[in-house]
């Protein structure tokens, strides 16, 4: 005899009904709009502390959690803030940056979410990013032209914030001076006697942005000095730095420019690898002001860098959001100084 194994009850298996704002406000005893204005941290309106609590115990017991999209049709838009994965590498103070960022923005009730579209770029990635409906999209490095930003804002985006080295027409931007760290880097190494300067290029893709401004400053720096610059291609590896480790010598230089801390220790490990002497045959120089730089021996010579800071970008965000029609805003930022140690 065969058995017919029994049907589940439909009943039994049905997923658990999602808890809803009338299901918090009849646990803590209170209307639905007085949930809303406490989970939502409505500022303007006055609620008693102990009703506060009650009611966030009451969601917490629940598990419920406030629907962002029925919150954004309430408002008029969303409080998402879109940030684009950066498509170079970052380094350690470009991170921390970043996270006092998204830690300024949350304490002002904006979710953050970083979109990494790899491959997109240009309009094509400003059309994605609008498809997501953000109030505010922050965009690292370059790409983003025009015709983007006018995608986004009509999309409903009040906010477009680019962060680089030149300003894009329409959006607010705070403008980073990498002339200014090529600049300082070249005038330091100029003082201590040395004429004949080489300067990193990174061979990663998108990092031009930020080399080239750079370089110019360099060459602005030793300009009509009778110093020579000489360009140095170079992939964040450890042969081919040991590769131009190899032929230095040849090239007759008696200093570099190493782009960032992070290529300066790569460059001077190989050059100390190869035999040449720091500083007495060449001397280095990074930026960023990295603490791996001064555990180094000769401890590394640095250009530091001062980012804008998380909750000055924030309150630039918030306060968009809010007077979407004003004339947009350029600050200049990324403060420069040279840190002098052994290496130069």
């Amino acid at each position: 005899m065969v058995e017919i194994p029994e049907r589940p009850d439909p009943a039994s298996s049905a997923p658990p009904a999602v808890p809803t704002s009338a299901d918090v406000a009849r646990l803590a005893g209170v209307s639905r709009a007085t949930v809303s204005y406490v989970l939502n941290n409505a500022g303007a309106v006055r609620i008693s502390e102990p009703t506060r609590r009650r009611v966030r115990a009451a969601a917490e017991e629940l598990g419920y959690v406030p629907h962002a999209a029925a919150r954004s049709l309430r408002a008029g838009h969303s409080r998402m803030v879109l940030m684009p994965a950066p498509n170079v590498p970052v380094g350690p103070l470009y991170g921390q940056f970043i996270n006092e960022l998204q830690w300024a923005l949350s304490r002002l009730d904006y979710t953050v979410v970083q979109y990494a579209g790899m491959g997109l770029h240009g309009d094509e990635a400003a059309r994605a990013w609008a498809e997501l409906r953000p109030v505010a999209v922050i965009v690292p490095g370059g790409g983003l032209g025009p015709t983007g930003v006018r995608i986004l804002k009509r999309s409903g985006t009040r906010a477009v914030v680019t962060l680089g080295p030149e300003r894009v027409e329409g959006a607010h931007a705070l403008v980073m001076d990498h002339y200014g760290v090529g600049h300082g880097a070249g005038a330091h190494l100029l003082a201590r006697g040395r004429r004949r300067i080489g300067v990193v290029i990174p061979q990663e893709p998108g990092l031009e942005y930020f080399s080239r401004p750079r370089l110019e400053g360099v060459r602005c720096a030793l300009e009509d000095t009778g110093a020579a610059v000489t360009e140095l291609p170079l992939a964040y590896e450890e042969e081919a730095a040991a590769r131009i480790a190899r032929r230095w010598r040849s090239l007759g230089l008696d200093a570099v420019f190493a782009y960032n801390d992070e290529y300066a220790m790569l460059l001077m490990r190989a050059l100390q690898d190869d035999g040449v002497m720091i500083p007495e045959e060449t001397a280095v120089i990074g930026a960023d002001d990295l603490l791996l730089g001064r555990l180094l021996r000769p401890r590394l010579s640095t250009v530091h860098i001062e980012l804008p800071s998380g909750r000055f970008l924030a309150e630039l965000v918030d306060r968009v959001v809010r007077d979407p029609g004003g004339v947009p805003e350029a600050h200049k930022v990324l403060g420069a100084r040279v840190v002098h140690r052994e290496s130069s």
